[in-house]
């Protein structure tokens, strides 16, 4: 099941009215700042667990 275009209006059309259009940026940046966060959240899991598992092939 995708998304098309006019649910992607519809659901920008509800964001713009709940929000506010002057609210947008600041949610948008915020979304950004959040996902980036997360990445490198996961990035440092990922070298957590290489680093533990190269330990483990060393015993």
């Amino acid at each position: 099941m995708r998304i098309g275009v006019p649910e992607l209006v519809v659901i920008l059309l509800i964001v713009v009215i709940v929000f506010g259009p002057t609210q947008i940026p600041k949610l948008t940046k915020m979304f950004g700042k959040s996902i980036k966060g997360f990445r490198e959240g996961m990035a440092e899991e990922e070298d957590k667990n290489e680093h533990a598992g190269s330990e483990k092939e060393g015993e």
